[in-house]
């Protein structure tokens, strides 16, 4: 079984999808890394939304900015793949599709992340390179990496 990918603003969102990301969110990145913080932040109204879907299950999700809604530059964050999907690939096709979306949509390369310090060889592979030192973000070692 293949993942398909959608791209949304908010606003297109139905209200069962909106869920169904937060709760993958909530699964990973409350849970599984243990990491308490305030995950709707009021920023999900300004993104765009690429979410990858198995039959009706959302297996793939990230959150895209135009210049200057996170960083100076365009980015992605919220990267999240649920555990018992981790091992058919789909992180490196949730990336390609991101980035072809931020290419697409906001008529740029350049685009800007904050990644967790463990995937800088994930992230080297879609072209990314460190900028900047290692520092915390909600408790996890993170660096700037930009394409």
């Amino acid at each position: 079984m293949d993942i398909k990918f959608k791209v949304k603003r908010f606003d297109e969102l139905s209200a069962l999808e909106l869920y169904k990301i937060l709760r993958l969110r909530a699964e990973v990145f409350i849970i599984e890394q243990e990491c308490i913080y305030q995950d709707i932040d009021d920023k999900d109204q300004k993104a765009l939304h690429v979410i990858g879907y198995k039959d009706e299950k959302v297996v793939a999700y990230t959150r895209l900015f135009d210049a200057g809604d996170y960083f100076k530059e365009t980015s992605f964050g919220r990267v999240v793949i649920p555990k018992k999907e981790r091992q058919y690939g789909y992180g490196h096709k949730l990336i390609k599709e991101s980035v072809n979306a931020i290419e697409t949509h906001f008529k740029t390369k350049v685009i800007k992340i904050s990644a967790q310090t463990y995937l800088k060889k994930f992230y080297e592979a879609h072209g990314f390179k460190q900028i900047g030192e290692e520092y915390l973000e909600d408790g996890i070692p993170h660096i700037g990496m930009i394409r």
